[in-house]
């Protein structure tokens, strides 16, 4: 799903497990924004005593809506910077943070000052709230007041929508995100959330997803993020040349953006052009420092990744640990989760290829950075959601080296750390440690059992092991329906980038 740092930790907190879209300017609704400021229905509840904040406040909105997450961050700043006692800006601040101290520290100002608004307001902070500490239950509780109190707002209904989909719940995912659109047919935000679940959430089905960007296309022509998920489309579509044309349409709507070449970049990459997946990573990366983001250093993690392609994990490794030594005593906002984003990624590198003192190394390296963080950010949930990763990059590295006994310990590890939390998909990772185990100590079997209870609809690696364990227990027909499913991702990531060798070799058998 396309998000960034502060979406994306939402989801991964949702899972006990801590591990961007920014285009051009947005325009604002001066319509909405002449409305009186003590009449705040008009997107969600908002108040403020400034228009220039609420003005501010519309165009993030405007600029949310369509993916450009840097352009409505800036936005929702000034919106807080004119009324600082702003709640709703403060929490879309979060929302659209780019690194982790962005989304903790907006947040917590959202929760100061939510006493003073509308319980409409004083919900949707509670709902973010109860994200961050792990109550998915509750946050969705929260978001079904809001659009039971604002039930024509497109916005609470587009947060619903999000929220439903890192549950994996896709029918209420869909059903609240069709609600969004139909409240605003002129808004191409819905359009582009269901076109993406419709290709990552089960049942995928791929002509809608291109049904809605298309419509995300008619509403917004000279936006590039909608023709980035065409690309989306068309690489999930395995038309992998239609893919690298729109993402160059993109990149000639937003020059100044890196984001498509970015996108390119992984195109290239799954066709063979290393050197041309290289270039457009290293473009990317320049633009956005050129436009004074912080998301170039993450492309570049990506860029490591063409080694993994190229069969050459060393190099890939031995990249993403120079990457994060680069940022070790930077000021960059974010340069913790670069580092950590980066190793996380050397450590399974080194796990998938039994290399055990490198990848203990680095996951000595990683951890360390991981509980400074948590120590930063000072919270009970997030620092479980931080000792639960690393309990599970322990785990799968005992079970990769055949320590049974050290991986069921680091599995039970994960539970205790997973305990408090109330999403039903909480101890995904901890079966997928328990079936890495039983894999490789060729317990096939239970390695199915375990695996299946993993994240296999949307981690491919775990797809992977399933498959395999699937084939080395007798189950032929499934393993290849699970490798053929594997085949066409065209999704970019470590675990995929170490198997799709693998995949591509035993699909063409």
């Amino acid at each position: 799903m396309k998000t960034r740092i502060a979406l994306a930790l939402l989801a991964s907190i949702s899972l006990v497990v801590a591990c961007g879209k920014q285009p051009e300017e947005p325009t604002t609704d001066t319509a909405a924004a002449d409305k009186p400021a003590a009449d705040k229905g008009l997107v969600l509840q908002a108040t403020t005593s400034s228009q220039e904040a609420l003005e501010h406040y519309i165009a993030g909105w405007d600029a949310f809506d369509v993916f450009r997450l840097n352009d409505a961050n800036a936005h929702f700043e000034q919106a807080a910077q004119a009324d600082p006692s702003f709640a709703m800006a403060h929490l879309m601040m979060a929302l659209s943070a780019s690194s982790t101290e962005g989304f903790t520290s907006s947040l917590a100002k959202a929760s100061e000052t939510a006493a003073a608004t509308t319980p409409g307001e004083q919900l949707m902070v509670e709902a973010f709230e109860k994200s961050f500490a792990g109550d998915q239950v509750g946050q969705v509780a929260a978001l079904r007041k809001v659009t039971e109190l604002h039930p024509d707002s497109t916005q609470a209904w587009g947060l619903l929508g999000f929220t439903y989909g890192n549950l994996n719940n896709a029918a209420d995912a869909r059903a609240a995100l069709t609600k969004a659109a139909e409240l605003d047919p002129s808004n191409p935000g819905p359009h582009m959330q269901l076109g993406n679940g419709y290709m990552f959430l089960e049942p995928k089905d791929y002509d809608m997803a291109e049904t809605h960007v298309m419509k995300a296309i008619e509403l917004a022509q000279d936006e590039p993020n909608p023709y980035d998920l065409l690309g989306d489309v068309h690489r999930a579509q395995g038309n992998l040349e239609a893919a690298h044309d729109d993402y160059t349409k993109a990149a000639e709507l937003a020059p100044t953006m890196g984001s498509p070449l970015q996108q390119r970049g992984h195109v290239n990459s799954f066709l063979g052009n290393y050197d041309e997946a290289r270039t457009d990573y290293t473009r990317s990366a320049e633009l956005e420092n050129t436009r004074g983001t912080n998301a170039g250093p993450f492309f570049l993690v990506f860029r490591a990744y063409v080694s993994v392609h190229e069969g050459d994990n060393d190099a890939a490794i031995s990249e993403l640990r120079d990457l994060a030594a680069s940022y070790g005593e930077s000021d960059m906002e974010g340069a913790i989760d670069l580092q950590i984003n980066a190793l996380q990624s050397a450590v399974q590198i080194a796990t998938h290829a039994g290399d055990a003192d490198t990848a203990n190394a680095v996951l000595a390296e990683v951890a360390a950075l991981m509980r400074k963080q948590a120590d930063d950010v000072g919270t009970d949930e997030f620092r479980d959601g931080q000792e639960a990763t690393i309990s599970f990059m322990e785990g799968m590295l005992a079970a990769r080296m055949g320590d049974a006994d050290a991986a069921a310990a680091k599995a039970t590890a994960f539970e205790g750390h997973a305990a408090s939390s109330t999403n039903p998909r909480k101890l995904e990772r901890m079966h997928e440690i328990q079936g890495m185990a039983a894999y490789y100590q060729e317990d096939y079997e239970s390695a199915v059992g375990h695996l299946s209870q993993g994240d296999h609809l949307n981690n491919m690696y775990t797809k992977y092991y399933l498959a395999m364990a699937n084939e080395n227990a007798g189950s032929a027909e499934e393993a290849q329906r699970l490798f053929g499913e594997l085949a066409v991702w065209n999704f970019n990531g470590p675990g995929y980038a170490l198997t799709r060798g693998d995949v591509l070799a035993k699909v063409s058998d």
